[in-house]
């Protein structure tokens, strides 16, 4: 049985990854998943660095270091050399903590399609710089509109329960 649930888990992890990542940035490294009661998970700057290196090689932007992925959340360290189109993800937060550069993130608003990507009217914009961090409630577009050079970011993304779910 232990073999059946780490080939459906590996397979959920798959299919989650297809969904809510775009597909020219995905890695195809093994997810990374924390046992509890263990000792965690350690990835080390020297891989986070490969692991950029090769996703930036491949020309993926955004490009993404994987700390740990699993069906409840999703750790990226994320690099963007240019700006890019709106996202939404239902059922999913997002927190972005800047580690270098900036740019502007518009959150809010109404996603619209458009020639070229989807983009969002309306929203807010904010100008990130080193140091911010922004909370992305699940279901509510965002892009980065402008990106400065280019900006890096520690992706957290974790399930959020619906209005009314879990814990009420």
């Amino acid at each position: 049985m232990p073999d059946v649930n780490a080939k459906l888990t590996a397979t959920a992890l798959a299919l989650l990854a297809a969904l809510f990542l775009p597909a020219a940035a995905q890695q195809p490294t093994p997810p990374r998943v924390p046992v509890p009661g263990t000792q965690g998970i350690f990835v080390s700057g020297q891989t986070l660095a490969e692991q950029m290196k090769t996703s930036m090689t491949s020309s993926a932007d955004p490009a993404l270091a994987e700390i740990s992925v699993t069906d409840q959340y999703a750790i990226h360290e994320v690099h963007r050399g240019k700006a890019g189109a709106a996202a939404v993800h239902p059922g999913w937060t997002e927190l972005h903590m800047i580690l270098e550069g900036g740019g502007v993130l518009v959150t809010g608003g109404k996603m619209i399609a458009a020639a070229g990507g989807n983009t969002i009217e309306g929203g807010v914009s904010h100008t990130l710089k080193k140091g911010d961090a922004v909370l992305i409630p699940a279901n509510t577009p965002h892009m980065y509109q402008r990106v400065d050079g280019s900006v890096s970011y520690l992706e957290v993304r974790f399930v959020t329960a619906p209005p009314g779910g879990a814990g009420k």
